[in-house]
């Protein structure tokens, strides 16, 4: 995937989406999660608009049996953008590795990046004072957490020095360090979160995939229940998603 379809996956997306309907909407944290399941996947932006064309295309000539709805959510594209995502890699069999040129420009700049993560390292360090100072007000012990948010924070602040580094910057491996980051934070955040603030993300997660629920595999809807409660831990301890995908 190119570097500017990868960081602009979702914003690339969102808007043909709402060009599609001709409207613009809220992005539902369904529709987050989605998108999210897409972009793990390694599903090339290419494949995504096709298969939301197609799923237009079959909306369209189902309307009368729907009264005249609109398509108001992705989670009716998920089928055809997955046959497309299909259709995509067969036809990349024996073509031969993508070639890319040494000339590409950087789809961030340096001043850019580091207020991204600056910010990041801020609110981190935001939400362990803020935890630490709800756990002292309700007799709760949360240390872990707490300082797994600073560690995470420090771990940022010690990519700046990279960015400051002359020549091209090896995106692709600030983007694995990130990651890795956020992969630990959600496993903690899962791990620490109390029970009401999970029923509560659940029952959130169940109303939103009820209508869905028949389109979808067992295996795409463990990946966007996965998907989903990790985008909402996130937003309940006001931590921020680190990946350069969040960037844009």
């Amino acid at each position: 995937m190119e570097s500017f379809n990868y960081f602009n996956y979702f914003t690339e997306i969102e808007d043909y989406f709402w060009r599609k309907r001709g409207a613009h909407l809220l992005v539902s944290p369904l529709d987050w999660a989605i998108v999210e399941t897409w972009q793990k996947a390694g599903i090339p932006l290419g494949a995504v608009l096709k298969g939301i064309d197609r799923a237009f295309e079959s909306w369209q000539r189902s309307r009368r049996s729907t009264g005249g709805r609109q398509l108001k959510s992705l989670a009716y594209c998920v089928d055809s953008v997955l046959d497309a995502a299909a259709e995509a890699s067969e036809a990349a069999v024996g073509t031969g590795p993508e070639v890319k040129s040494s000339k590409t420009a950087e789809p961030f700049s340096r001043d850019e990046l580091k207020m991204y993560l600056a910010r990041n390292a801020a609110r981190l360090r935001g939400a362990a004072t803020k935890l630490r100072e709800s756990a002292q007000k309700n007799a709760v012990d949360t240390p872990a957490l707490a300082a797994r948010f600073e560690d995470t924070a420090k771990r940022i602040d010690e990519a700046f020095p990279l960015l400051d580094s002359p020549g091209k910057l090896d995106l692709e491996d600030l983007e694995r360090c990130l990651t890795v980051l956020e992969e630990k934070l959600t496993a903690a955040l899962s791990a620490d979160a109390d029970e009401e603030a999970m029923l509560s993300v659940r029952r959130e997660m169940d109303r939103s995939l009820a209508p869905y629920r028949r389109k979808m595999s067992a295996e795409q809807l463990a990946q966007l229940e996965r998907q989903y409660i990790q985008k909402r831990l996130f937003e309940h301890f006001n931590v921020p998603r680190l990946s350069l995908f969040y960037l844009t």
